[in-house]
């Protein structure tokens, strides 16, 4: 399955890119399991994607939970969440 991530904010600064095209490994089914994908990379993958971590996830442009399905081709946007004043 191939998708294309987007990092958003603080996300985008510390990974250093905007976004990437990903083809996953058939065990990486749910949102949940590409984050901890992503975050077996080490580093300020592992520190900004720990378990637990808040963060917010849209799957082609709709808000989703960590056990959404995954789906070829999708777009999937990684942000943590805002607040204002």
């Amino acid at each position: 399955m191939r998708i294309q991530i987007l990092y958003f904010a603080q996300l985008r600064e510390r990974f250093g890119q905007t976004g990437e095209s990903l083809d996953l490994p058939a065990d990486v089914l749910t949102v949940a399991d590409l984050i901890a994908h992503l975050a077996a990379r080490g580093g300020v993958w592992q520190e900004e994607l720990a378990k637990g971590a808040a963060l917010r996830i849209a799957l082609n442009q709709e808000m989703v939970t960590e056990n959404t399905a995954l789906t070829d081709g999708a777009e999937v946007a990684v942000f943590r969440p805002v607040t204002g004043g």
